[in-house]
């Protein structure tokens, strides 16, 4: 059809740790998902594969973008830029580790270079019993020894000791090369990986340990972007937990405005932090705040607090709350840990059957297709006004569901939010009191409980939980309208 079914699949080293859904008949997917991952500390590469998902037979493999933990820790800030994607030569994509132990005397003659082969773990599966057949291939100073064959394992155990005659005088660029084979009996022997070392750089006395095995150097030229790029933003965070007593006084710090409102505000922590936030970082800071407040079982205060002092900022009502301020994204969290189940059950049915029904649905006489119109109606296409008012008619029903559901859902409603809205409420009033500005009580609450609860929500539900798949692009336009 000239288009793709575009998934990623998220592996970090050999392991498999993520998949994001599927985006159907599309070459310029949209994905939007976040993937929080708790990794090893010895991590060592962390690859996005892109693949097209196919009904019938295996899904092909677009290509994929892989970075090492020295690009991604050298960036403290994160990665957040287009990477092309690279082709994806399956000699190429090797796994597992070698456990040796290298020997170089320092002098004497002759000079032997011991290396000892001890094991090898979770090489990739090269036969159709979903083993391999291993052996080790040392190369050194133009000579090259092997070891004997493991039959069927993908942890092979060869404990063997091969020796090399070193050249005299100085080494120079003199390299060993240890790679692990697969032995076929018919046809040629697959590649399962490879290490090397500078001879040079090695320790006069034994290096032993745990290598991790290395594809071949890429001979595939760049395709300059041909296959397509990938959008990622990546952050590795590294965290030392201490015991929960070592954090009391910075709790006591932030939680002071609250619980001793008295104090001059702005020289409280919370004043202080709201002040040297910035944009990039804020939506961190008030997850944070809210886990933390709901840990202390002040969330419903802090959010009194945060929305009091932009209340207290704010000349007109009209932008109040609009912008992204930690107020906005405080509340916003919390709304999303505590209303989440509340969401599902108000707007489940009427998404469900949005995707169920997958009907044409377009507003706009620029992007009309009115040969769409034959699935409305059999007699052939539609004229514009015909596709309008049946695509009216549709959203009407639609949103005339997400409102009555919306509006009988008051007693279902999470507590904690009822509050927290009720106190915005008081303090909208107080802050606007004249007749004049009458409605800003309400939108106060709208503009979290609508523009940053449901509408988002409806727009996309699978960043939400309620989908697993994102909507082909006919639905995800549905979606748009009724959002908006």
């Amino acid at each position: 059809s000239g288009s793709s079914d575009p998934y990623c699949v998220v592996k970090v080293d050999n392991e498999v740790v993520a998949r994001t859904a599927t985006v159907w008949k599309s070459l310029n997917p949209f994905w939007g998902e976040e993937i929080t991952l708790l990794l090893p500390r010895g991590f060592h590469r962390l690859t996005v594969y892109v693949l097209d998902e196919d009904t019938i037979g295996q899904d092909d493999v677009i290509g994929k973008v892989s970075l090492s933990h020295q690009q991604i820790s050298a960036e403290p800030r994160g990665i957040d830029s287009w990477l092309s994607l690279a082709p994806v030569n399956p000699e190429q994509e090797v796994q597992g580790e070698i456990h040796l132990e290298l020997r170089v005397p320092e002098r004497g003659h002759p000079r032997v270079l011991r290396c000892h082969l001890i094991q090898a773990r979770d090489l990739a599966p090269r036969d159709p019993s979903g083993t391999s057949d291993p052996f080790g291939r040392v190369s050194c100073c133009g000579h090259t020894l092997e070891t004997a064959v493991v039959k069927r394992s993908r942890f092979p155990h060869w404990d063997e000791v091969l020796e090399f005659e070193l050249p005299e005088g100085e080494l120079g660029e003199a390299a060993l090369s240890v790679e692990v084979w697969d032995w076929d009996i018919v046809g040629k022997n697959d590649f399962l990986g490879r290490v090397e070392f500078c001879l040079d750089t090695l320790c006069p006395g034994p290096t032993r340990g745990w290598f991790q095995l290395l594809p071949f150097p890429s001979t595939t030229k760049d395709r300059g972007g041909q296959l397509g790029a990938l959008r990622l933003a990546v952050r590795l965070l590294e965290d030392t937990v201490l015991p929960s007593h070592h954090y009391q006084p910075l709790i006591q710090l932030l939680t002071e405005p609250i619980l001793c409102p008295a104090q001059s505000p702005e020289g409280t922590a919370l004043a202080v932090l709201e002040e040297v936030t910035s944009g990039e970082s804020r939506q961190d800071v008030a997850t944070k705040l809210v886990k933390i407040f709901l840990g202390q079982g002040l969330a419903v205060p802090l959010l009194d607090y945060l929305t009091t002092r932009e209340l207290a900022r704010t000349t007109d009502p009209n932008t109040l709350f609009r912008s992204n301020s930690l107020a906005s994204k405080s509340m916003e969290h919390f709304m999303k840990v505590v209303g989440l189940p509340y969401l599902h059950g108000v707007l489940k049915p009427v998404v469900n059957r949005v995707f169920e029904e997958k009907k044409y649905v377009e507003l706009d006489p620029g992007k009309m297709e009115l040969s769409r119109g034959r699935r409305i109606s059999f007699k052939g296409s539609l004229s514009e006004a015909q596709v309008r008012e049946s695509s009216l008619e549709l959203l009407k029903s639609y949103l005339g569901d997400i409102i009555d559901a919306i509006v009988g859902s008051v007693d279902k409603c999470p507590l904690p939010m009822r509050v927290a809205f009720k106190q915005l409420r008081r303090r909208a009033e107080e802050r606007f009191p004249s007749a004049q500005h009458e409605e800003v009580r309400y939108f106060s609450i709208s503009g979290f409980l609508f523009l940053r609860f449901f509408a988002p929500a409806v727009l996309t539900p699978k960043l939400f939980g309620l989908r697993e798949q994102h909507a082909e692009p006919c639905t995800g336009r549905t979606l748009l309208l009724l959002a908006k």
